[in-house]
């Protein structure tokens, strides 16, 4: 198995909206360009945590600085008010950190991706975990900005938490966008290890569906986050899709 890269994490948090015609030039653009600011003397550092606006934080950064990156970024699923709970007074998802318009959604997701695949290598892999309620505006930039989709994966929770409504059936999936950092037609040779999958998958090609369990109270020993992922989730993106000392923003 190959062991896990060098991780930096940069939390992407919610920003201002900026500008319409400065947005609308940068994901027309097919190639993103250095920001004329940066410095290559303003490397980011392995395994270090950065708290702060993770766009501004990245672009201070110099361009092809990463190897690959994975990332979860807000759902836009909470409300105002939050959502309360059928079958109890308990309310949720009132997170500040995840309150958007429609428009300001969009706006933010071009702000940060613009960033990613301006700092990952060419066709360094780019996995992004969403759900129904995100996951088509991400690939909808994605496409705008001429990136190459190789998979999407869904990851199947076999023990989910159910629906707090009881409107409607308990969404027990969560989807992962696995692009390459290039255009269509340029995309090449992007790194997945086909014999580490393979093994994965108990000798036989390993399909797109991952039915793992919700992530164990094990596993949030430094605090609860609301759409944490489980560690063999993101273990396998690391085994599949990066080689010995790549470096990875998270």
């Amino acid at each position: 198995m190959t062991p896990p890269p060098n991780i930096v994490d940069a939390k992407i948090g919610h920003l201002p909206k900026t500008g319409q015609d400065q947005m609308a030039k940068r994901t027309t653009s097919v190639t993103p360009q250095r920001n004329a600011e940066s410095s290559d003397s303003q490397h980011p550092k392995s395994g270090e945590i950065y708290d702060g606006d993770a766009v501004e934080i990245m672009r201070s950064w110099p361009e092809g600085c990463f190897d690959h990156c994975v990332t979860d970024t807000p759902y836009a699923m909470s409300k105002k008010r939050g959502l309360r709970w059928a079958f109890s007074s308990h309310v949720t998802m009132q997170e500040e950190w995840d309150l958007f318009t429609r428009d300001e959604y969009v706006e933010f997701t071009k702000e940060w991706l613009f960033e990613v695949c301006r700092l990952v290598k060419a066709n360094g892999n780019i996995f992004i975990f969403g759900s129904y309620h995100n996951i088509y505006t991400i690939g909808f930039v994605l496409q705008s900005l001429n990136r190459r989709i190789v998979n999407s994966i869904i990851h199947c929770k076999p023990n989910a938490q159910p629906n707090i409504t009881a409107r409607m059936l308990t969404e027990s999936t969560e989807q992962i966008i696995w692009a390459s950092n290039n255009t269509s037609e340029r995309a090449t040779k992007w790194v997945f290890n086909y014999g580490v999958a393979k093994q994965i998958g108990n000798g036989k090609q390993l399909r797109n569906y991952w039915e793992i369990p919700y992530t164990p109270a094990r596993e949030k020993k430094f605090g609860k986050h609301p759409t944490q992922k489980p560690e063999a989730v993101v273990e396998r993106l690391i085994l599949i899709g990066t080689n010995r000392n790549d470096f990875m923003l998270d």
